[in-house]
């Protein structure tokens, strides 16, 4: 399954959430998460999260890993342990934006979410 998308570039306007992404064989495996900023706007947050699920129905309570909050196009990882979660079979993105200030009052982010086997990553950049 991985390495891929869990989302492909898009543009975000408003809270929301990628598709749910099935785990397959990585389970059990650390990974590496790529989040990739590519537009943003002047005074405006992205808050954006990683969540787990064994059913692709609950999402339990808190995510799985979350970036800091961002502001600036560019590009951010984080690690994703999931064998801390070995129940995990799906992978949902969520998040929330804000904007302030003057302008147009709704937020505007292009960014995609790209998810890799931690150790093969580690491996090829040595």
């Amino acid at each position: 399954m991985f390495p891929g998308f869990l989302v492909p570039e898009t543009t975000i306007r408003e809270a929301g959430s990628g598709p749910d992404t099935p785990v397959g064989t990585e389970a059990g495996l650390t990974l590496l998460i790529t989040l990739g900023l590519t537009r943003v706007i002047e005074q405006e947050s992205l808050d954006l999260a990683i969540w787990g699920s064994s059913d692709g129905v609950e999402w339990g309570a808190k995510p799985l890993a979350a970036f800091p909050q961002k502001f600036y196009c560019g590009t951010y990882q984080i690690m994703l342990d999931l064998s801390r979660t070995p129940d995990v079979k799906f992978l949902r993105v969520k998040w929330l934006v804000n904007r302030w200030g003057k302008g147009s009052p709704k937020p505007l982010f292009d960014l995609y979410v790209f998810a890799q086997d931690a150790a093969r990553a580690m491996a090829r950049s040595a």
